[in-house]
């Protein structure tokens, strides 16, 4: 890529973040509230919907270039069926909204989009590993594609609960897997993520460091839908051995915190599906932490996995299996720090 493509594609990222910004001050206006409940951090209501501009600029930025970049496509089927998906899943989740619809509706919908992705070819045939090489799937491959996607949409969506957490982890993934992309040529998966990225970048100055719009299940889900999505791209990069890691590296603080919550409330016999503020983002706020240092902690932890990623694909063979592991390490340092905070402002069994 010359410098003066790579120039233009900024410009053009540019102007879409613009594109996320007016319609997110559209969406301000339009005055969809967020009532707080028990599972709130915020204490007023609050509007929400500012998802809507990162869709709108990420939609109107792969429109340009189905018509514009051959180059840029996926193969035909895989195109249509994973952006239609993603539509879907944005569509579903402005409506819950509006409507504040069931969990088990959500899923549903989330499942169907999985499918319909899956459905055009888009799922993890093989994994190509150190001294070993490529390993077909079968079967495995579909259910392991459509598992990974289903959690990390939900990932993003339960992690949205604190001002620029979400938009801003989302915004450093999408610019270091666009980098890793460029470097690879895989170019559907570089111009897709600097198209979210923009959309992000429009909305995240109305999010952060004071939120005047959240951007809701319509912004997190689909941000989630579609860098897991582009986890299963990326895990086809031929010249990277076990470039299925990438995505959940660079996503490594938002499905540390999900996973272990899940399973510690799955140990006490707490209803997964039931709103709580046990994340331990919340935890971390509700034991005194100021919420801006938590948002800019997990941005921190986005960006550690994308500069391990960068050190993963220089690695040679024999290293990578250890490299992803490193990350537990800051999670794991997180996690006490947060268990110390929760004793010591009494929280109990949070």
């Amino acid at each position: 890529m010359t410098l003066f493509a790579f120039l233009r594609h900024l410009a053009f990222a540019a102007a879409l973040a613009l594109v996320s910004a007016m319609v997110v001050a559209a969406m301000l206006s339009a005055r969809v509230m967020d009532v707080p409940n028990a599972r709130s951090s915020h204490a007023r209501p609050t509007p929400k919907g500012g998802g809507v501009g990162i869709v709108v600029a990420f939609m109107l930025g792969v429109t340009v270039l189905y018509g514009y970049a051959d180059f840029s496509r996926l193969a035909e089927p895989y195109f249509r069926g994973v952006i239609g998906a993603a539509l879907a899943i944005a569509v579903v989740a402005f409506l819950d909204d509006l409507k504040d619809w069931p969990f088990a509706v959500k899923l549903a919908a989330q499942t169907l989009a999985a499918l319909a992705a899956a459905g055009t070819g888009l799922y993890l045939r093989s994994v190509n590993l150190p001294y070993v090489g490529p390993v077909a799937l079968g079967w495995a491959g579909l259910v392991l594609t459509l598992a990974w996607v289903l959690f990390a949409t939900n990932a993003m969506n339960f992690i949205d609960g604190l001002d620029g957490l979400a938009a801003g982890t989302a915004l450093v993934a999408c610019l270091f897997l666009a980098w890793l992309a460029g470097t690879q040529g895989a170019w559907f998966v570089y111009f897709a993520a600097l198209l979210l990225a923009a959309g992000l970048a429009g909305f995240l100055p109305f999010n952060f460091p004071r939120a005047r719009i959240f951007m809701g299940d319509v912004g997190s889900q689909f941000c989630g839908f579609v860098l897991a999505v582009l986890g299963v791209a990326a895990a086809r990069f031929e010249r990277i051995e076990m470039s299925f890691v990438l995505v959940p590296c660079l996503l490594n603080g938002v499905l540390f915190d999900v996973a272990f919550t899940l399973v510690r409330r799955a140990f006490a016999g707490a209803r997964l599906t039931e709103a709580h503020r046990g994340h331990l983002y919340q935890v971390a706020q509700r034991a005194g932490m100021d919420a801006r240092l938590v948002a800019v902690i997990h941005w921190g932890f986005a960006a550690l996995g994308g500069l391990l990623c960068l050190w993963f694909v220089a690695a040679p063979s024999g290293l990578k299996p250890l490299l992803p592991p490193l990350l537990l390490v800051p999670q794991l340092a997180w996690l006490l720090l947060v268990a110390r905070r929760a004793r010591r402002a009494g929280l109990g069994r949070w």
